[in-house]
């Protein structure tokens, strides 16, 4: 049953934060932190292994209010699949073809529920926690064992940035 009719949403290792039309999930694996539009959440949380994709269909449609073809859903599936948000990786649907040709087959009238996932790369542990504010070079040396630098360097207003080592 686990298949690409039946797409399982990814749960372990993410953390996921609910804003107004838009999940927010961070993957803790790769460092990336990936923002889902209405409809590809939508898609993401039906993907429980047991709606195929027309029941995902119904479901989105049910919730967005709109008419939502099988290939709006697909087109989510891929982005979620590409962006390792699946348990398991699913063959594109539309593999050899643009974004471009994909939104051009589905329709422009589809165009308010085409979806999105927007993702960047968020800096390594080590580099997010490595700057620290300290109001002196001696507090910015006292702070080193919260604060993994080696170095202080002056900043405005007489305040010092603790500086991480590159090595």
């Amino acid at each position: 049953m686990n298949n690409s009719q039946f797409p399982v949403a990814r749960r372990n290792g993410l953390v996921v934060q609910e804003v107004p039309d838009e999940v927010l999930v961070y993957d803790l694996d790769s460092n990336k932190a990936h923002c889902l539009n209405k409809t590809a959440a939508l898609v993401w949380k039906s993907c429980n292994g047991s709606n195929t994709i027309s029941d995902i269909s119904k479901l989105v449609e049910s919730e967005a209010g709109g008419s939502v073809s099988g290939d709006i859903v697909w087109l989510a599936i891929d982005q979620l699949s590409e962006n390792g948000l699946l348990e398991t990786q699913i063959n594109s649907k539309f593999a050899g073809q643009s974004r471009r040709e994909v939104i051009k087959k589905i329709g422009l009238a589809s165009m308010v529920a085409i979806p999105v996932i927007a993702s960047l790369v968020a800096p390594q542990n080590a580099l997010a926690v490595g700057s620290c504010n300290c109001s002196a070079n001696s507090a910015c040396a006292a702070t080193l064992v919260s604060c993994p630098a080696t170095t202080c360097d002056s900043g405005t207003n007489g305040s010092f940035t603790c500086i991480p080592s590159s090595g």
